[in-house]
């Protein structure tokens, strides 16, 4: 079996993450498989995927480049927008058959190209229940649901005791993702840490990440000494492992697949309750949940992990658990067999 990959993404976030996860695992599960991978000349993908022997790199920056490659796919999988585009030309030109992946929660707009493109897709995976029910509602094409896993971050008890000692006698409130607010939602972070500054004098910020809105947050949250803006940290299992709470404020999430590395760290989180996280996290029994642009009830919730260990420590070891569910290994499986059922 012959299957090539397209992520035409420029940087580096959670969907090109799982794109190197599942890669590597099907690697790692069949040995008989062959992959490629279409990306761009810079994409992050090619160097961290550079050390695998049976994957073939494809350049192209846009839909209409790197059809003529020799790599001759028996399925294509697209894992973001524009790469499903670049799959149906692929289709046209070659007679490939391919598979989507949506990761983000918006609904596809009912567009006369859409409904070509994912029209022709053998199927749609949703990454979560809601982006799921939204393609069902377009009903364009079969759909499937095959969650994203966990990346079992590697730590290192030198800079982790480093981060301990930095931290001090403060207790680290974390949150790690890009810093574009009408996303991630830093500020109704930033509007807790306020109020905290005035009742919780011993707890430090902890913002993981860059983005558009990285020089606007650092700027309106200067009087805040609580507040630390860290910047983009590979080694993020490090910073995890020294976080007593993880805040998750976004106003939109495909799933949250950091989430589950948190879990894996065992730090409790308080979440908002929108679009797939409460798949991951069912309040006051993996987490807490909190509505959307709601810093009052975030607030309270952090404060009650802060203050009630018992319950901070049962969320965490029930939400250990269920990673089973959710290892590299599960991910590659169900899409082994999808491509399996589809050829």
């Amino acid at each position: 079996m012959r299957i090539l990959h397209v992520n035409l993404a420029k940087g580096f976030r959670g969907g090109e993450r799982q794109t190197e996860l599942l890669i590597r695992h099907l690697a790692k599960q069949n040995q008989d498989l062959e992959q490629g991978l279409v990306c761009r000349i810079d994409s992050p993908l090619r160097e961290r995927l550079a050390d695998l022997d049976r994957l073939s790199f494809v350049t192209a920056r846009h839909q209409l480049a790197g059809h003529a490659c020799r790599f001759a796919a028996d399925l294509v999988h697209a894992h973001e927008a524009k790469a499903v585009h670049w799959a149906w030309v692929h289709h046209q030109l070659k007679g490939v058959p391919y598979i989507l992946t949506r990761r983000v929660p918006q609904p596809v707009k009912d567009k006369w190209f859409n409904r070509l493109t994912y029209g022709a897709a053998a199927c749609a995976v949703a990454i979560a229940r809601p982006i799921q029910a939204h393609l069902q509602q377009r009903g364009w094409t079969q759909t499937s649901l095959i969650p994203s896993a966990l990346a079992h971050l590697p730590q290192d008890e030198h800079k982790i005791a480093q981060l301990k000692q930095q931290k001090g006698s403060q207790r680290v409130i974390g949150h790690a993702g890009a810093l574009v607010d009408k996303h991630k939602g830093q500020r109704v972070l930033l509007d807790v840490a306020r109020k905290m500054q005035t009742t919780h004098p011993d707890v430090a910020f902890w913002f993981l990440g860059e983005g558009v809105d990285a020089a606007a947050l650092q700027a309106e949250s200067q009087d805040l000494s609580q507040v630390h803006w860290l910047g983009f940290q590979p080694d993020l299992g490090n910073y995890l492992a020294v976080m007593d709470v993880f805040a998750f404020p976004s106003r939109h999430e495909g799933l949250g697949s950091t989430l589950l590395d948190v879990m894996d760290a065992k730090v409790p989180i308080v979440a908002t309750a929108v679009d797939g996280i409460p798949d991951l996290i069912e309040h006051e029994v993996t987490g807490l949940l909190v509505p959307s642009d709601a810093s009052a009830a975030l607030y309270q919730q952090i404060v009650r992990l802060l203050e009630d260990q018992a319950l901070a420590q049962a969320l965490t070891h029930k939400a250990y658990q269920q990673l089973a569910d959710f290892t590299p290994d599960q991910m590659a499986q169900r899409y082994l067999r999808l491509y399996q059922s589809l050829l």
